[in-house]
């Protein structure tokens, strides 16, 4: 792995790491740490700085992957649940060890401030942890049978190889989320985060390697989500895709699974309203609308896009919330006064820049 770490330079904020190892520039198949001659370049959303280079991968290199997968997934799912377990919450001590790390690395390439990455890294463990716990329940249930004399048991066996794709807004929790259900069910996985922060998921997969993950059964692919989302689509052996994006992406996974008849857990873009009533406690709502509004710099699919405030308290309610907005701390992620961090690319900037002229004109 020593080749995929870039020499950082002692001014660089990568270099407070106190674990420069899980600073990974590699894609990870079959317990191999992989680089390739094409790159792509992964920036700081608060300067336009590149902060290093993935391995763009080709479909090739993900059916690689899904060999490793599947080649994995006899033994890891003769594991006896207590084992898989182990590893699994070996994985979540060390994920809460690196904690200041793999927080510096969210804020780096994601841009969200240091407190709420620190708070998304304690989220991430808690997954796995959970899951480690529900490995030790999956049980065989004794059913009535329809006919007399009989007996029916009703067994959960591992599906198989599971794809599983992330978004950039949460790069650690929403990995860790599909990971840990799958492989605490006895399922190997082939993850494909965001080429916008694909840092916090290589860190994860170094630190599950450490944790004893057997290789092949925890694969990170990096590169064109297009080519190799289509190559997990199409491989009769993935029986599983696991997906956080927009409503018109699961829509394309939805139609490039059919074929196969994958199973499919998405979750998939909201406009989620927030309703303010006129019993409420009025510093209560404003914080509560304050949460729901501007967590991740409002870039979160539960973010409230629409904020119904009954008449009779609307105008105190605008008052106070506006005096909160005008109040925010705007600024990059590592300084500690930041409250809100930059937008994750240009395209995030235009599409705001629209709402608000369409909003004011």
């Amino acid at each position: 792995m020593s080749a995929a770490i870039r020499h950082l330079d002692t001014l660089h904020p990568l270099a407070a790491l106190d674990d420069a190892t899980l600073f990974v520039q590699a894609a990870f198949l079959g317990g191999r740490w992989i680089t390739s001659e094409t790159t792509v370049a992964v920036t700081d959303p608060a300067t336009g700085e590149t902060l290093g280079f993935i391995p763009a991968l080709t479909g090739d290199d993900t059916g690689r992957a899904i060999d490793a997968a599947e080649a994995a997934l006899p033994a890891w799912r003769a594991l006896l649940p207590q084992e898989r377990a182990r590893i699994l919450k070996r994985w979540n001590d060390l994920i809460l060890a690196s904690r200041e790390d793999l927080a510096l690395l969210m804020t780096l390439e994601q841009g969200k401030p240091l407190a709420e990455s620190r708070g998304e890294i304690d989220y991430a463990a808690s997954f796995v942890d959970y899951y480690a716990e529900e490995a030790r329940r999956i049980a065989v249930e004794g059913l009535t049978s329809h006919l007399p004399n009989a007996q029916m048991t009703l067994s959960r066996v591992p599906l198989g190889v599971v794809g599983l794709v992330t978004p950039w807004n949460f790069p650690a929790a929403m990995l860790t989320r599909k990971a840990a259900a799958a492989l605490a069910a006895g399922c190997t996985t082939v993850a494909h985060p965001s080429s916008e922060t694909p840092f916090s998921a290589l860190a994860l997969a170094a630190l599950a390697e450490r944790a004893g993950m057997p290789a092949g059964v925890f694969n990170v692919v990096t590169g064109n989500a297009a080519t190799i989302v289509g190559r997990l689509c199409e491989d009769s052996r993935v029986r599983a895709m696991s997906f956080t994006g927009s409503t018109e992406i699961g829509r394309l996974i939805a139609a490039q699974a059919a074929p196969t008849v994958k199973r499919l857990i998405m979750e998939l873009g909201g406009h989620a309203p927030l309703m303010i009533f006129a019993d409420s406690d009025l510093d209560r709502a404003v914080d509560i609308a304050m949460d729901a509004k501007f967590a991740t710099s409002g870039q979160d699919c539960l973010a409230a896009n629409r904020i119904y405030v009954e008449r009779s308290i609307y105008e105190p309610f605008l008052a106070a919330f506006k005096a909160r907005i005008e109040a925010l701390a705007v600024g990059p992620g590592l300084d500690a006064s930041t409250e809100i961090g930059p937008l994750m690319h240009a395209r995030a900037i235009a599409k705001v820049e629209a709402q608000v002229h369409d909003a004011v004109g």
